[in-house]
Protein backbone atom coordinates (compact mmCIF):
# COMPACT_ATOMS: atom_id res chain seq x y z
CA UNK A 1 0.00 0.00 0.00
CA UNK A 2 1.25 3.10 -1.06
CA UNK A 3 0.65 6.27 1.28
CA UNK A 4 1.34 10.00 0.21
CA UNK A 5 3.35 12.25 1.99
CA UNK A 6 3.21 15.86 1.30
CA UNK A 7 6.08 18.28 1.08
CA UNK A 8 5.37 22.06 0.87
CA UNK A 9 7.58 23.85 -1.63
CA UNK A 10 8.10 27.71 -1.43
CA UNK A 11 6.04 29.58 -4.56
CA UNK A 12 9.12 31.21 -4.59
CA UNK A 13 11.75 28.06 -5.54
CA UNK A 14 8.83 26.96 -8.48
CA UNK A 15 9.80 28.00 -12.30
CA UNK A 16 6.24 27.69 -13.24
CA UNK A 17 3.50 30.75 -13.04
CA UNK A 18 4.19 32.20 -9.36
CA UNK A 19 1.07 31.94 -6.94
CA UNK A 20 0.13 33.36 -3.61
CA UNK A 21 0.45 29.82 -2.11
CA UNK A 22 3.21 27.15 -1.28
CA UNK A 23 2.71 23.98 -3.30
CA UNK A 24 2.04 20.75 -2.39
CA UNK A 25 3.85 17.58 -4.32
CA UNK A 26 2.61 14.24 -3.18
CA UNK A 27 5.14 11.53 -3.19
CA UNK A 28 4.89 7.90 -2.49
CA UNK A 29 6.76 5.99 0.14
CA UNK A 30 6.13 2.14 -0.18
CA UNK A 31 8.21 1.61 3.11
CA UNK A 32 7.79 2.78 6.68
CA UNK A 33 8.70 6.05 7.18
CA UNK A 34 10.85 7.51 10.69
CA UNK A 35 10.30 11.02 11.38
CA UNK A 36 12.89 12.83 13.30
CA UNK A 37 13.41 16.08 15.15
CA UNK A 38 17.26 16.76 15.58
CA UNK A 39 18.79 19.74 17.65
CA UNK A 40 21.88 21.29 17.00
CA UNK A 41 23.50 24.04 18.77
CA UNK A 42 27.20 26.20 18.37
CA UNK A 43 28.99 27.57 21.43
CA UNK A 44 30.37 30.89 20.00
CA UNK A 45 31.66 34.25 21.11
CA UNK A 46 29.48 37.05 21.06
CA UNK A 47 30.95 40.19 19.52
CA UNK A 48 27.92 42.78 20.19
CA UNK A 49 25.93 43.83 23.00
CA UNK A 50 22.92 45.51 23.25
CA UNK A 51 22.25 47.67 26.47
CA UNK A 52 18.92 49.87 27.03
CA UNK A 53 18.96 53.40 29.07
CA UNK A 54 16.07 55.04 30.11
CA UNK A 55 14.58 58.40 31.64
CA UNK A 56 11.87 59.13 33.80
CA UNK A 57 10.41 62.58 34.68
CA UNK A 58 7.73 63.45 36.93
CA UNK A 59 6.36 66.95 37.08
CA UNK A 60 2.38 68.87 37.63
CA UNK A 61 1.45 68.64 34.25
CA UNK A 62 1.98 66.46 31.23
CA UNK A 63 3.67 69.45 28.68
CA UNK A 64 6.28 70.49 31.60
CA UNK A 65 6.90 66.55 32.26
CA UNK A 66 7.48 65.41 28.94
CA UNK A 67 9.47 68.80 27.91
CA UNK A 68 11.59 67.94 30.89
CA UNK A 69 11.70 64.10 29.87
CA UNK A 70 12.81 64.80 25.94
CA UNK A 71 15.74 67.47 27.43
CA UNK A 72 16.97 64.77 29.86
CA UNK A 73 16.92 62.09 27.07
CA UNK A 74 18.78 64.08 24.29
CA UNK A 75 21.48 64.55 26.90
CA UNK A 76 21.58 60.33 27.34
CA UNK A 77 21.44 60.47 23.81
CA UNK A 78 24.44 62.78 22.81
CA UNK A 79 26.51 61.02 25.66
CA UNK A 80 25.73 57.70 23.75
CA UNK A 81 27.09 59.59 20.20
CA UNK A 82 29.76 60.68 22.19
CA UNK A 83 30.98 57.34 23.24
CA UNK A 84 31.79 56.37 19.44
CA UNK A 85 28.09 54.94 18.62
CA UNK A 86 26.57 55.03 15.81
CA UNK A 87 23.33 56.54 15.37
CA UNK A 88 21.60 53.71 13.74
CA UNK A 89 22.60 51.69 16.37
CA UNK A 90 20.74 53.91 18.42
CA UNK A 91 16.88 53.26 18.77
CA UNK A 92 13.66 54.41 20.41
CA UNK A 93 11.92 51.34 21.76
CA UNK A 94 9.32 53.82 23.90
CA UNK A 95 7.95 56.84 24.76
CA UNK A 96 5.10 57.07 27.74
CA UNK A 97 3.18 59.60 29.27
CA UNK A 98 0.46 59.18 32.04
CA UNK A 99 -1.38 60.59 35.16
CA UNK A 100 0.43 59.65 38.89
CA UNK A 101 -1.74 59.00 41.02
CA UNK A 102 -1.21 58.00 45.04
CA UNK A 103 -3.76 55.89 47.18
CA UNK A 104 -5.33 57.90 50.00
CA UNK A 105 -5.58 55.57 52.37
CA UNK A 106 -7.93 57.98 55.04
CA UNK A 107 -10.22 58.76 52.03
CA UNK A 108 -9.68 55.48 50.07
CA UNK A 109 -9.42 57.43 46.98
CA UNK A 110 -6.82 57.88 44.55
CA UNK A 111 -5.13 61.34 44.38
CA UNK A 112 -3.63 62.91 41.48
CA UNK A 113 -0.30 64.01 41.76
CA UNK A 114 0.91 65.58 38.71
CA UNK A 115 2.28 63.53 35.39
CA UNK A 116 5.56 61.19 34.60
CA UNK A 117 7.16 61.01 31.22
CA UNK A 118 9.73 57.97 29.71
CA UNK A 119 11.65 57.47 27.16
CA UNK A 120 13.81 54.50 26.59
CA UNK A 121 16.15 53.86 23.82
CA UNK A 122 17.92 50.53 23.27
CA UNK A 123 21.96 50.50 21.91
CA UNK A 124 23.67 48.35 19.98
CA UNK A 125 27.34 48.11 20.76
CA UNK A 126 29.91 46.93 18.38
CA UNK A 127 32.74 47.00 20.94
CA UNK A 128 31.58 44.60 23.85
CA UNK A 129 34.69 45.12 26.09
CA UNK A 130 33.10 48.93 26.57
CA UNK A 131 29.68 47.85 27.83
CA UNK A 132 30.68 48.38 31.72
CA UNK A 133 31.90 52.05 30.78
CA UNK A 134 28.94 52.53 28.62
CA UNK A 135 26.55 51.82 31.34
CA UNK A 136 28.67 54.09 33.86
CA UNK A 137 28.38 56.75 31.42
CA UNK A 138 24.97 56.42 30.78
CA UNK A 139 23.91 56.35 34.25
CA UNK A 140 26.49 59.64 34.72
CA UNK A 141 24.72 61.35 31.71
CA UNK A 142 21.35 60.89 33.51
CA UNK A 143 19.86 57.96 32.68
CA UNK A 144 17.65 56.59 35.62
CA UNK A 145 17.44 53.40 34.54
CA UNK A 146 19.15 50.82 32.30
CA UNK A 147 18.76 47.45 31.49
CA UNK A 148 21.09 44.39 29.43
CA UNK A 149 23.64 43.94 28.49
CA UNK A 150 22.30 40.96 26.54
CA UNK A 151 25.19 39.55 24.17
CA UNK A 152 24.92 38.27 20.73
CA UNK A 153 27.21 37.68 17.45
CA UNK A 154 26.60 40.36 14.22
CA UNK A 155 27.03 36.96 11.88
CA UNK A 156 26.51 33.86 12.98
CA UNK A 157 25.92 32.44 9.61
CA UNK A 158 29.24 29.99 9.63
CA UNK A 159 28.57 29.07 13.11
CA UNK A 160 24.50 27.60 11.94
CA UNK A 161 25.97 26.17 9.04
CA UNK A 162 28.17 24.01 10.84
CA UNK A 163 24.99 23.20 12.94
CA UNK A 164 23.30 22.35 10.13
CA UNK A 165 25.81 19.77 8.42
CA UNK A 166 26.05 18.30 12.17
CA UNK A 167 21.87 18.08 12.27
CA UNK A 168 22.16 16.58 9.00
CA UNK A 169 24.67 13.94 10.05
CA UNK A 170 22.93 13.00 13.66
CA UNK A 171 19.94 12.58 11.27
CA UNK A 172 20.85 10.30 9.03
CA UNK A 173 22.78 8.14 11.73
CA UNK A 174 19.83 7.98 13.53
CA UNK A 175 17.74 6.98 10.68
CA UNK A 176 19.74 4.09 9.64
CA UNK A 177 19.97 3.11 12.87
CA UNK A 178 15.72 2.56 13.35
CA UNK A 179 15.66 1.02 9.63
CA UNK A 180 18.20 -1.50 10.63
CA UNK A 181 16.66 -2.40 14.05
CA UNK A 182 13.62 -2.70 11.87
CA UNK A 183 15.41 -5.55 9.20
CA UNK A 184 15.53 -2.52 6.37
CA UNK A 185 18.89 -2.04 4.55
CA UNK A 186 18.85 1.56 3.96
CA UNK A 187 16.99 4.80 3.85
CA UNK A 188 15.66 7.31 1.55
CA UNK A 189 14.80 11.26 2.15
CA UNK A 190 11.61 12.53 1.85
CA UNK A 191 11.83 16.00 3.61
CA UNK A 192 13.41 18.40 5.53
CA UNK A 193 12.63 21.29 7.40
CA UNK A 194 14.50 23.88 9.03
CA UNK A 195 14.63 26.51 12.15
CA UNK A 196 17.19 28.78 13.10
CA UNK A 197 17.77 28.57 16.99
CA UNK A 198 19.16 31.75 18.71
CA UNK A 199 19.89 32.08 21.94
CA UNK A 200 22.28 31.55 25.24
CA UNK A 201 23.23 33.35 28.47
CA UNK A 202 21.98 37.10 28.74
CA UNK A 203 23.26 38.21 31.62
CA UNK A 204 20.68 41.08 32.94
CA UNK A 205 21.49 44.15 34.82
CA UNK A 206 18.98 46.84 36.02
CA UNK A 207 19.81 49.86 38.31
CA UNK A 208 17.27 52.68 38.81
CA UNK A 209 17.18 56.35 40.73
CA UNK A 210 19.45 55.72 43.58
CA UNK A 211 20.95 52.61 43.31
CA UNK A 212 23.02 53.51 40.16
CA UNK A 213 24.31 56.57 41.85
CA UNK A 214 26.50 54.42 44.07
CA UNK A 215 28.23 52.84 41.38
CA UNK A 216 31.72 54.20 42.20
CA UNK A 217 33.20 52.99 38.74
CA UNK A 218 32.09 50.88 35.39
CA UNK A 219 30.43 47.73 36.72
CA UNK A 220 32.35 44.53 35.30
CA UNK A 221 30.77 42.47 32.50
CA UNK A 222 31.76 39.28 31.30
CA UNK A 223 30.05 38.19 27.83
CA UNK A 224 31.01 34.47 28.57
CA UNK A 225 30.00 32.17 25.54
CA UNK A 226 26.86 32.11 23.56
CA UNK A 227 24.86 29.88 21.41
CA UNK A 228 23.38 29.56 17.98
CA UNK A 229 22.31 26.60 15.81
CA UNK A 230 18.94 24.65 14.05
CA UNK A 231 16.46 22.95 14.15
CA UNK A 232 15.34 20.51 11.49
CA UNK A 233 12.54 18.25 11.08
CA UNK A 234 13.31 14.97 8.65
CA UNK A 235 11.32 12.06 7.08
CA UNK A 236 13.10 9.10 6.09
CA UNK A 237 11.54 6.11 3.95
CA UNK A 238 12.86 2.89 5.03
CA UNK A 239 14.16 0.61 1.88
CA UNK A 240 15.24 -2.71 1.32
CA UNK A 241 18.36 -1.93 -1.04
CA UNK A 242 19.84 0.92 -1.97
CA UNK A 243 18.29 4.35 -2.33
Amino acid sequence: MFRPIAIALSAAALTVTPVAHAAEVQLAASGPVVELDIYETIELEPDTATVSAGVTTDAATAVEALRANSVEMQRVIERIKALGVDAKDIQTTGINLSPRYDYDSASQRPVFRGYQASNRVAVKLRKIERTGEVLDALVAAGATDIGGPAFSKDDDSDAREAARTRAMQRARERALRYAALAGYGDIRLLSISESVIAGGPMPVMEMVGKAADAISAAPPVQPGMISTGVSISVKYEMVRGGA
